[in-house]
């Protein structure tokens, strides 16, 4: 895949959206099936979580631990984070998995 076909597709100055459409960007990626299955399970028992947030969270947490200094994209890491240890700590015991 060329490198610069992320710019490529973002260039949508010829595409009009409205406001509700503009804020969202559709991805479309290959993963590691073991990735995919870690995934399926961490949503089925996380009834908060879907596979967009997860997906989103991930990304603002790679940008914004690889020096990303777009405020938007450290709100988003950050809401995750808090949202996330908040999610954990009200889990009932049951479903809370040990090593």
């Amino acid at each position: 895949m060329d490198r610069n076909h992320l710019e490529i597709c973002a260039n949508t100055s010829h595409v009009s959206f409205s406001e509700d459409q503009a804020s969202f960007v559709s991805l479309e990626s290959e993963i590691p099936e073991v990735l995919y299955n870690a995934l399926n399970t961490f949503v089925s028992m996380n009834n908060n979580w879907d596979q967009y947030r997860v997906m989103s969270s991930a990304l603002a947490y790679f940008l914004y631990q690889n020096g990303c200094t777009d405020r938007a994209v450290t709100e988003r890491y950050l809401d995750d984070l808090f949202v996330n240890a908040q999610s954990i700590s009200e889990q009932p015991s049951n479903r809370l998995q040990t090593a």
